[in-house]
């Protein structure tokens, strides 16, 4: 959960998941995932049951929609990563060949997408700039 910041009730909703996937007892579950910052390995079927359930927490709803209640980035995060992208773009534009700039244009609008939970870079835009608009 640690790689996956989200509040304490999201948390135990992604285990539960999880851990119904699995099909063993939270505390069971539970117990794996402590025991591998010991260095033991959580079993894969354990490992794939998390991830399924991490990925559906962040999927989005029915194409065009609102997300689907889950985790939501940090407001302030996710303003971070937009006044990058823009200050890429801004770069971009001055110099359209600089591989540099296009590199980090690129890597930028991919972290806007993981964060955003979006497929393209226009749609994890949009998704960012409502978000804001909500908390501002």
């Amino acid at each position: 959960m640690a790689t996956t910041p989200c509040s304490a009730r999201d948390a135990l909703r992604i285990l539960a998941t999880a851990a119904d996937l699995a099909d063993v007892a939270v505390e069971d579950l539970a117990a794996a995932m402590t025991a591998t910052a010991c260095g033991t390995a959580l079993p894969a079927r354990l490992e794939r049951a998390l991830r399924r359930s991490v990925e559906a927490a962040r999927t989005r709803g029915p194409a065009g929609g609102p997300r689907a209640a889950g985790l939501a980035p940090n407001p302030a995060r996710t303003e971070e990563v937009l006044t990058r992208l823009r200050g890429c773009q801004a770069r971009l534009a001055a110099a359209p060949q600089d591989p540099a700039a296009l590199r980090a244009m690129d890597d930028t609008a991919y972290t806007l997408c993981v964060l955003m939970g979006r497929p393209t870079a226009l749609e994890a835009i949009i998704a960012a700039e409502e978000q804001l608009a909500g908390v501002l």
